[in-house]
């Protein structure tokens, strides 16, 4: 990580103007809760406005496109937040409306959520605009390329192009692990100086205060293992159904298996596993995308997590289940290590290991009722954006949290004030 010195707040006469660009509630994915988290976080310190791209792409095209448009959250931005929902794939008016935005929030410095190629060519448009009015650009990657798009030869060579063009008008990047600094300067040839590691922030909105489990801490009533996210073939769950399977019946009966997620890519080999596996009847199957109601039910049930990826820069699920304070079994991959190792929680297994895989689950009876610390807080990422910014000598200050900030997990629709394109 490079060296950045301590945010500067002497001689400032103003909060900084901070805006923050990522995916909205339409097209709702793990990036459109981090976008709400981090600016809800950065509204507890300063002055904050966001712009969410509303339609990613034709609907068509996105592997979700059952659910677009419906409401399954119920966190949402502060009402201390401007929002302008949205800038469409295809702009029009929406490109058009970002511009009065911008003129009327007056950001200091934008920090642009990356995870999707769709997004490239509004955030040009964006990092041009912001320039003429002397903000700063900061990009925030989730990963360096989509694993999905990353396999379309035209996507890749478009992505790898026009980044060339956006990242001319880029100051400062902001990666969650070592290993993300390196995947990008290797992509990129970026100047390592110009990356900051800076930790993904917890998912504690997925806590249930008020769920009391009767049996939780019972040896009679069987584990209950959740696995949670999008079904995709990187995410390795077919590895954690093979290693559920191969449990002999009597241990297999000490366990309940819970999977939840919504199917990408055309990807069933899981299902199809859990179909034919001789414990399938140990197995519940959730097929789709759930609202936050229901992922807090899932988490207060769940006894300890298991992600099984072949491969992840970062992952929304091991934050919930790190906020949850569950044991939780994860491959040591990627970002994976880095983000989970000082949660004590954490169970390390190769990836692609079905064998070690079932031995981590034996192991885990004997962790049952345990729950563990997060070591992780939006306090501690917006500090360290503060001394991004310092470096790149954004005016005005992020000072310590409000005396009287709003409650950043709490479900919000109707309060936030918004800018929405029809």
């Amino acid at each position: 990580m490079s060296s950045v010195p301590e945010a500067r707040t002497a001689g400032t006469s103003r909060p900084t103007r901070v805006l923050v660009v990522g995916s909205g509630w339409r097209f709702t994915s793990g990036i459109s809760y981090y976008t709400c988290r981090l600016a809800n976080a950065f509204a507890e310190r300063t002055t904050t406005s966001v712009v969410l791209m509303r339609r990613l792409v034709p609907r068509f095209l996105y592997p979700g496109r059952s659910r677009v448009g419906s409401v399954v959250n119920d966190v949402d931005y502060s009402p201390d937040i401007d929002v302008y929902d949205g800038v469409d794939w295809y702009w029009g008016r929406s490109a058009r409306g970002v511009s009065g935005f911008l003129d009327r929030t007056r950001p200091d410095v934008v920090v642009l959520q990356w995870w999707t190629g769709a997004v490239l060519h509004s955030y040009l448009l964006l990092a041009r605009a912001l320039h003429r009015r002397g903000a700063k650009v900061v990009i925030e990657w989730h990963e360096v390329q989509d694993t999905g798009e990353a396999r379309v030869p035209g996507v890749v060579r478009y992505v790898r192009s026009a980044m060339k063009a956006l990242l001319r008008r880029v100051d400062a990047h902001v990666v969650h692990s070592e290993y993300d600094s390196e995947l990008l300067q290797g992509a990129y040839g970026l100047d390592p100086r110009q990356i900051t590691v800076i930790p993904h922030g917890p998912y504690d909105h997925v806590l249930d205060a008020t769920a009391v489990r009767s049996d939780a801490a019972t040896g009679d009533a069987p584990l209950r293992l959740l696995f949670f996210g999008t079904i995709r073939p990187y995410k390795g769950l077919e590895d954690l159904v093979e290693a559920f399977s191969s449990l002999p019946r009597e241990l297999a009966e000490k366990f309940r298996l819970t999977i939840v997620g919504e199917t990408w890519e055309g990807w069933t080999a899981p299902l199809d596993a859990v179909r034919n596996s001789p414990n399938g009847d140990r197995i519940d199957l959730v097929n789709r995308y759930v609202t936050d109601a229901e992922v807090r039910t899932h988490f207060a049930a769940a006894d300890a997590v298991v992600l099984p990826y072949r491969r992840s820069s970062s992952s929304g699920p091991l934050q919930m289940a790190m906020s949850a304070g569950l044991p939780t079994v994860v491959t040591s991959v990627g970002g994976l290590v880095e983000a989970a190792r000082d949660y004590e929680g954490a169970v390390f297994v190769p990836p692609a290991a079905p064998v070690e895989l079932a031995a981590a689950l034996r192991g885990l009876l004997e962790r049952r009722g345990e729950r563990y610390a997060d070591p992780h807080s939006w306090d501690t990422s917006v500090t360290r954006f503060a001394r991004v910014f310092a470096t790149l000598g954004v005016p005005g200050s992020v000072a310590g949290p409000r005396a009287a900030s709003a409650d950043a997990r709490a479900p919000r629709h109707d309060d936030a004030r918004r800018d929405v394109v029809a």
